[in-house]
C-alpha cells in the first residue's frame, strides 16, 4: 500500500476520493442486484431449453422407434445453414440472442424412403433448432454470471476495502494534523513565554 502524506493536501485528496467511492457504490450495488435477477432468468431459460431437448428426444424415441432400422439412412438429412444472432445489452452486459435459424433439409426421394421419414425430418429440424438455442442460452448464462461476479467483486472492493481504508486514512491524517496544531500552539506559547521572560530579565537588568 502506498504511503500517504500526512498533510492538508493529502487530506483533501482523500476526502475527494471518499466522496467519489460513495457516489459510485449505490450504482454498483443496483447493477449487481439487476444482474442477479437477470442471471436467475437466464438460469430458468437454460433449464427450460434443456428440458425441451430432453422432452423432444423422449418423444422421438417413443413415437418413431423406426429410427433403429439400420436399413434406412436418416443421417445428414438436416443441416444448419445459418444462425443469425443479435446482441442484447443487459445491464451493460452484452449477450447473444437468436434472431433466426436457417435449417436446410437434404432432398430425398419420397418413393425411396418410408413415409415416417417425413416425421423424422420434422422432429430433427426441431431438435436442431432447440440445440442451437440451448447453446446460446448456455452462453448467455455464462456471460451474465461472469458479469455478476465481476460487479460483486467491485461492490466488495468499494464497500469493504476502498471506503473503510480511506475513512481510516482521513481519520489518521486528521489526528496527526490536530496533534501538529496543538504542538504549534504549545510551541507558540512557550516561545512567547521565553520572549516575555527575556524581556523581563532585560528590563530588570536595566533597572
Amino acid at each position: 500500500m502506498a504511503k500517504v502524506a500526512l498533510n492538508k493536501s493529502s487530506l483533501n485528496k482523500q476526502k475527494r476520493s471518499l466522496k467519489t467511492y460513495k457516489r459510485y457504490l449505490p450504482a454498483l450495488e443496483l447493477k449487481r442486484q439487476q444482474l442477479m435477477i437477470e442471471r436467475k432468468r437466464a438460469e430458468i431459460a437454460l433449464a427450460e431449453a434443456k428440458q425441451a431437448v430432453a422432452d423432444l428426444r423422449k418423444v422421438v424415441e417413443e413415437q418413431i422407434p423406426m429410427l433403429a432400422c439400420e436399413e434406412i439412412d436418416v443421417n445428414n438429412l438436416i443441416k444448419v445453414h445459418n444462425v443469425k444472432l443479435v446482441t442484447q445489452n443487459i445491464v451493460g452486459c452484452r449477450v447473444p440472442l437468436v434472431e433466426d435459424i436457417d435449417i436446410e433439409v437434404t432432398p430425398y426421394s419420397y418413393l425411396a424412403r418410408p413415409h415416417w421419414v417425413d416425421s423424422v425430418v420434422r422432429q430433427l429440424k426441431e431438435m436442431v433448432r432447440l440445440r442451437v438455442e440451448l447453446s446460446v442460452y448456455e452462453k448467455r448464462y455464462e456471460l451474465i454470471s461472469a458479469a455478476t461476479r465481476t460487479t460483486s467483486q467491485r461492490v466488495n472492493l468499494f464497500s469493504k476495502v476502498l471506503i473503510p481504508n480511506t475513512q481510516e486514512t482521513i481519520k489518521r491524517i486528521g489526528i496527526y494534523l490536530s496533534d501538529q496544531d496543538r504542538a504549534a500552539v504549545m510551541n507558540a506559547k512557550l516561545s512567547k513565554q521565553k520572549v516575555l521572560a527575556q524581556h523581563a530579565k532585560t528590563q530588570g537588568g536595566q533597572a
